[in-house]
């Protein structure tokens, strides 16, 4: 079909018919299909049918605390661009990403650590964010791993999606183990990435304003 002249919500649609079309029977129950098809929509990698990896019942912790107002976190400001806000209005989630901030670059120059290191636990400091997206840095996501072996930090959900060749895979399977008893969504790989990542969360926010 030819795009030209379609409306945004007419492609969406198309895309995911085009989606369920190929992906045909993939196996994911109907929810948990709603985030592996986001993942490969906004990717165009059907590999995310078989790579992604969901912690049990994790949709409706992620569901519960969305709608409690949790606090979301990303690890890079290309993530928090791409989660959409007006979706996350009703259930008034603040956003945040520090690895940009001034006192988080003295920190992590002073500690001689990586930003991604120092946003994390800069993010973890404060009590009300409970939803920590990454999907990029895998030193962000080893990091708070470690911070929650340590008792610092006990998020309500953790959307682990870093992308690269050091440490990414490594850093999603240690989230993957399940050794940490926190909800997740992640994918086993090299790849993920911001886009994925932020995907992933605007497709919680729609199953949480479904009536």
């Amino acid at each position: 079909m030819d795009s030209l002249g379609m409306k945004p919500e007419e492609i969406e649609t198309e895309s995911f018919r085009i989606i369920d079309l190929e992906a045909g029977d993939h196996g994911w129950p109907r929810a948990e299909w709603q985030i592996v098809r986001r993942a490969i929509h906004t990717s165009a990698d059907f590999e995310y049918a078989r790579s992604m990896v969901l912690s049990e019942d994790v949709i409706d912790y992620a569901v519960a605390a969305l709608k409690s107002g949790a606090g979301i976190v990303t690890d890079t400001n290309m993530a928090l661009s791409g989660i959409s806000k007006p979706r996350l209005a009703d259930f008034g989630c603040p956003l945040s990403c520090h690895v940009a901030d001034p006192d988080v670059a003295g920190q992590a120059k002073a500690g001689g650590i990586t930003r991604s290191i120092a946003a994390m636990r800069k993010a973890v400091a404060d009590p009300a964010n409970r939803i920590f997206v990454i999907g990029n840095a895998p030193t962000a996501l080893f990091e708070l791993l470690r911070l929650i072996e340590k008792g610092a930090a006990k998020p309500a959900l953790i959307i682990g999606l870093p992308v690269g060749f050091v440490g990414a895979e490594e850093s999603k399977n240690a989230l993957a183990s399940g050794n940490h008893d926190i909800p997740f969504i992640t994918n086993i790989g090299r790849k993920g990435g911001s886009n994925v990542a932020a995907a992933v969360v605007n497709a919680l926010a729609i199953l949480a304003s479904a009536p």
